[in-house]
């Protein structure tokens, strides 16, 4: 186990919300305590250190993972340390909470998917029982939604595919999103098919699970949307690295929203596809398609006040466009200090 004691990492170079030269961060159990990077005379005299050479990052985070599906120790060991798991068995992630394992990455959770009855993914085999939640009505709404946030969950998924069944009723995903919204929880939508994004957005959902790829969103519900709802980008599922006419409309609905001022969080859908474990540079490199600069990525992957391990890039990261994908794949999370 690691030290109570604070620790020191040197690092060669740091992105910590902009670039640093040569610096220091203080740790406690392996998490970045203070304001971020400091001079390296800061370490106090006699303070435990560590060098590392390459560039430091905060904690790198994957929005969109389905932890059932995945191997999580492989996830982390290719420099994730933070997933958000968007939807699984909620006992399955109450498990690994409960295990504890440093060989893991931190999770967070919204719990089950809250769906209409037969509706998506009640009748995929990857989507086991008790993974996804059927709501039947306005009162059971608030039933479902109070099952999820007693497994302490940090948002709530509702899903809106009504190309693969039946969907929510307009007045069960207005409930849920209110009761969500009472308790202090956001919601997020997976929204697939025609006019999804708009019943999304007018039900007051907070954001979306994946970057829209079934329709161009329209410029003016574009603008409304980026003013309120966050996307999680996911736009690797289209293709795997070839191209597709799903991935050519995502990247384009991404880039104006990005360009309107809307938020964008790093998340590749793990578990669903030949997705790398680790970090994806080609979601990185269709990000940057979309027009997010090396340091635009970097802010959709992190999250400056998360207590989570910081990640480092042990040759350097190359802050040129052309070189910054693939040389971020080679981040690892850094292991807490021995105890001494």
């Amino acid at each position: 186990m690691p030290s109570d004691e604070d620790d020191w990492v040197i690092a060669d170079s740091a992105w910590w919300g902009r670039w640093f030269d040569r610096c220091a961060v203080r740790l406690r159990r392996g998490r970045p305590v203070g304001t971020g990077p400091l001079p390296p005379s800061s370490v106090p005299r006699g303070a435990p250190v560590r060098h590392v050479e390459g560039t430091l990052l905060p904690g790198l985070r994957d929005a969109h993972v389905h932890s059932g599906l995945v191997d999580l120790r492989a996830v982390r060991a290719g420099g994730i340390a933070q997933v958000d798991d968007l939807g699984s068995v909620p006992a399955l992630i109450a498990e690994l909470l409960a295990a504890d394992d440093p060989k893991l990455p931190q999770i967070r959770a919204v719990g089950a998917f809250l769906t209409a009855p037969g509706g998506y993914p009640s009748d995929r085999s990857w989507a086991p029982p008790g993974s996804f939640r059927e709501v039947r009505s306005v009162a059971d709404a608030e039933s479902a939604v109070g099952e999820q946030h007693r497994f302490g969950v940090r948002a709530i998924k509702v899903v809106l595919h009504p190309d693969a069944g039946p969907t929510l009723p307009a007045r069960v995903l207005e409930a849920i999103v209110s009761t969500a919204h009472d308790i202090g929880l956001p919601v997020i939508a997976h929204a697939e098919g025609d006019n999804t994004v708009r019943d999304a957005y007018e039900a007051g959902v907070d954001g979306l699970a994946h970057t829209p790829w079934t329709e161009r969103i329209d410029d003016r519900l574009l603008t409304d949307v980026a003013q309120r709802m966050s996307w999680i980008s996911t736009l690797d599922i289209h293709g795997y690295g070839a191209d597709a006419v799903e991935l050519r409309t995502a990247i384009d609905n991404l880039r104006r929203f990005f360009h309107l001022g809307g938020t964008i969080y790093y998340g590749t859908d793990l578990g669903n596809g030949p997705l790398p474990m680790g970090v994806n540079p080609r979601e990185i490199a269709a990000l940057q398609t979309a027009g997010l600069a090396p340091e635009d990525v970097l802010t959709a992957m992190t999250d400056l006040d998360a207590a989570i391990p910081p990640c480092w890039v042990p040759s350097g990261l190359d802050r040129p466009s052309s070189r910054f994908a693939a040389s971020l794949r080679t981040a690892r999370v850094l292991d807490p200090a021995p105890t001494s």
